[in-house]
């Protein structure tokens, strides 16, 4: 192998080690995003379960004085 395929392979090889890197930094992104819109799904849906119960707290009264003595 001469000094110039040597050298061509190494720049090939660090080319590619780059694109991997960036691949791996486009996952991790991506994947940082749906973590974020899971959570803000979870969220809304225990805001929306909270508003309801209490909704129905105020228009049937059920709940709203709880006797949990023995």
């Amino acid at each position: 192998m001469d000094l110039v395929t040597a050298a061509v392979n190494m720049q090939q090889a660090n080319l590619m080690g780059q694109v991997q890197i960036l691949v791996a930094r486009k996952i991790l992104d991506s994947e940082q995003q749906q973590g974020a819109a899971a959570d803000e799904l979870i969220e809304a849906a225990t805001n929306n379960v909270n508003q309801a119960g209490n909704a129905l707290i105020a228009a049937t009264g059920l709940g709203g004085q709880l006797d949990v003595t023995a």
